[in-house]
């Protein structure tokens, strides 16, 4: 049975509790917007609160010592990644300093010295000393500031609820529906009446076999690509390697200390030292590791020749081979010798003092936190291997928005944090936690001088609120017994296998029909309703199975149009470029066409459910010369909401 639960009305919904979201409801009420209301599946669900690294980034303006920085300087850096707009590149630099020192005066705990100066190293793609963090969980800490911040301002939050359908009346979002999974009895559909939505859904976690995405997380974006909500770059994604038991980047420092890589059957046995054949020594094999530690996500620039050999050697083992691999930090590499190492790698480990020893002697060492974090999730790294695949870490596109982050096409609509497709290619690393807290403050800074007043029609409200609870309704009435942990493994499978970080033309254009295949038939069936989780999970996976097939049309389009191999995206050809002299031509790639770094993709699913693509100029970097007191004059007329 489906019963209709109650008609929440508030002036902004924000749907999503990650650090974009939390940040939003706090800069909402900073802004005199007190009408506002969390909708969530539970404040420890979201990526944010679950994830990090060995020392995770957040990156930022250079605020130490003499480094010469500036916003239009850090917009460059931003901007050159490629397929970015310039003006998103200005604003995520422009009030990256804000953001950030609104986290520092939270509590945050980033790292400063005696004189108040923020300390900063490089990251990747990072030419200054920009990034900080505080440690493995850095986006923890800053989920646990500002959920303290939203109790104190007693904002409201709605746990337990699984949204299941965005609302719109025209060409603009109105609201929500969702599950409320605090009635276990029978599925409840709950409405939530808004006159801003703001979208903090995070990244496309549940659409990936292998996935460094917390399990709890799935994501959301296919809720508004079924509403019509442009998208763009959404094939731009980064991939590296990470631990699949309890889901973690192995980046810096696990890749430092130099694991040995084995692999065995499934069952465990017939262990081998894979990555041997493919090197001319252990020295060269070796220095290839460490650079993984500091070019952790896979780059398809580095496929040939760098350091990005190794995540093809394990993609080819764990998926080709269909064996498991791990990382042995019980055990030095056959042939091990400091003084095979090149000269990069043995200088790091000289100054770290740990030119000695195993690589679990030497991690203790240089990050004992690293060890102790596997402990507190059960997994005894100093007594077992290290189960490992490369998994999906963060989609760089997603919803396509203008310089407030509002919608481009859909009004009153604001997608933030991961969902927003507003990086390109390439991005630097920790700069995703800046972007969300930036989006947080330019969404909620124009909804108060723009859209404070109420001008939602009831009437329209209502109609459209009735035609999708229609909707869902006949979806779980229909009987279904489809099992929704098996569609989810298939369309899973089918992602990672074709439009993860290993794409081919063949393979994508089988995949598509099949995508969409598997979408007609979910619909067509219906939703298995024994019990609320039952249907929230089958409806969960009608958005996220609509994604899968929209995100691998973008990439099967892009394979057709020549743009090659770009950032975490190998584009397999024949005919191309070789990528190892031991692997055969069917492991050949198509070089990048720069060409496109300059356009920007942009992906909309019509009215009448097809997908239409379109190649946009990428907007140019604004140069800014203002004079104060024509700026101030703007400023205290609100006319730079209307620029």
């Amino acid at each position: 049975m489906t019963k209709i639960g109650k008609t929440v009305k508030v002036h902004t919904l924000i749907i999503g509790s990650g650090a974009a979201g939390l940040c939003a409801a706090v800069r909402l009420r900073a802004a005199g917007i007190e009408d506002i209301a969390i909708v969530t599946e539970g404040l420890q669900m979201g990526t944010s609160i679950n994830t990090g690294s060995d020392k995770q980034t957040y990156y930022k303006l250079g605020l130490y010592a003499k480094d010469n920085d500036s916003p239009e300087a850090l917009a460059e850096t931003f901007f050159e990644g490629g397929s970015m707009h310039g003006d998103l590149a200005l604003v995520e630099a422009s009030l990256s300093a804000r953001a950030f020192c609104s986290l520092v005066n939270m509590g945050v705990p980033f790292p400063r010295d005696e004189y108040g100066q923020f300390i900063g190293y490089k990251t990747d793609h990072d030419p200054l000393r920009r990034a900080t963090s505080c440690g493995p969980y850095t986006s923890r800490e800053m989920c646990r500031r500002l959920i303290k911040e939203i109790q104190t301002l007693q904002i409201p939050v709605n746990e337990n609820r699984v949204v299941v359908s965005l609302l719109k009346t025209g060409e603009r979002a109105c609201g929500a529906i969702a599950v409320n999974l605090e009635n276990d009895s029978e599925t409840e559909l709950e409405t939530y009446q808004a006159e801003n939505v703001i979208f903090a859904v995070g990244g496309p976690g549940g659409l990936y076999k292998t996935s460094v995405y917390p399990s709890v997380h799935t994501g959301a974006i296919g809720l508004a690509l079924k509403a019509g909500a442009m998208a763009q770059s959404l094939a731009e994604s980064q991939y590296g390697l990470a631990s699949i038991k309890f889901r973690w980047n192995v980046s810096g420092t696990y890749m430092q200390v130099l694991p040995k890589f084995i692999s065995t059957t499934q069952d465990g046995n017939d262990e081998q030292e894979f990555l041997k054949p493919y090197f001319k020594s252990s020295g060269e094999m070796n220095s290839m590791i460490f650079l993984k530690g500091y070019q952790w996500p896979f780059d398809s620039r580095k496929a040939a020749g760098g350091s990005s050999i190794i995540d093809i050697l394990v993609y080819i083992e764990t998926v080709l081979r269909r064996r498991r691999v791990f990382l042995d930090f019980r055990f030095n590499t056959e042939n091990f010798d400091f003084d095979t190492l090149d000269s990069e790698a043995h200088e790091y480990l000289e100054k770290s003092e740990a030119l000695f020893g195993s690589p679990i002697e030497r991690l203790r060492h240089m990050n004992p936190g690293a060890i102790t974090l596997y402990e507190d999730h059960g997994i005894n790294i100093v007594a077992e291997p290290l189960e490992i695949a490369v998994c999906a870490q963060h989609n760089n596109g997603g919803l396509a928005a203008n310089k407030w982050w509002e919608s481009t096409n859909l009004k009153h609509l604001f997608p933030i944090g991961e969902v927003n497709g507003s990086h390109g290619v390439y991005r630097p690393g920790g700069s995703a936690l800046n972007s969300g807290q930036v989006a947080a403050f330019r969404a909620t800074e124009f909804i108060a001088a723009k859209y404070k007043d109420l001008t939602l029609g009831q009437a329209d409200f209502d109609n459209a609120a009735e035609q999708k609870i229609n909707e869902i309704t006949q979806l779980l009435e229909k009987g279904g017994k489809r099992d929704w942990h098996i569609d989810r493994d298939e369309f899973q499978t089918r992602m990672s296998a074709a439009g993860a970080h290993i794409r081919e033309a063949g393979n994508l254009k089988k995949a598509v029909p099949e995508a969409w295949e598997q979408y007609e038939n979910m619909l067509d069936e219906g939703i298995q309703n024994k019990c609320p989780e039952d249907a929230a999970e089958g409806l969960r996976n009608i958005q996220l199975c609509l994604a899968h097939a929209i995100y691998l049309e973008t990439s099967l389009k892009q394979v057709s149009d020549g743009v090659g191999s770009r950032g975490s995206a190998l584009m397999l050809s024949a005919d191309g470029q070789a990528c190892h002299e031991t692997l055969g031509n069917e492991w050949n790639f198509q070089p990048e066409n720069i060409e496109f770094r300059n356009k920007v993709l942009e992906t909309c699913l019509t009215a009448g459910g097809k997908v239409e693509h379109n190649w946009v100029p990428c907007r140019e970097l604004p140069h800014c010369d203002g004079w104060f007191e024509t700026v101030w004059a703007e400023f205290n007329k609100n006319e730079i909401y209307n620029k």
